[in-house]
């Protein structure tokens, strides 16, 4: 994601949320994230939690929706290849160039 969207929306979320509530940030943030409004953060009480998304934990529980066609994430796919475009496209979704959310490699 870009760094001025994930700066906006984490300042968003914080002044957004009510006193002594909770904002949770799950995912990967990799870089520093500059003008994090923590005076209001810390005058709020709020509590802050984040760390890596427990992927093994809800993976087959949400396969099966998807199975099942009640959930569709096609709308997170941008880029679809082969295993041999795999290179091209790790490097282009870790540099998140060229709108990259989610690729799709079919064998």
């Amino acid at each position: 994601m870009n760094q001025t969207i994930c700066r906006y929306v984490l300042a968003e979320a914080v002044m957004c949320c009510r006193k002594g509530g909770t904002v949770s940030i799950p995912g990967v943030y990799t870089n520093v994230v500059d003008n994090f409004p923590m005076n209001a953060a810390m005058n709020k009480g709020l509590t802050l939690k984040m760390g890596q998304t427990h992927v093994q934990h809800y993976l087959d529980d949400l396969l099966a929706k998807v199975t099942e066609g009640k959930i569709d994430p096609s709308f997170v796919i941008t880029h679809r290849g082969s295993l041999d475009d795999a290179p091209k496209l790790y490097e282009t979704f870790a540099e998140k160039s060229d709108g990259c959310i989610k690729v799709v490699l079919t064998p």
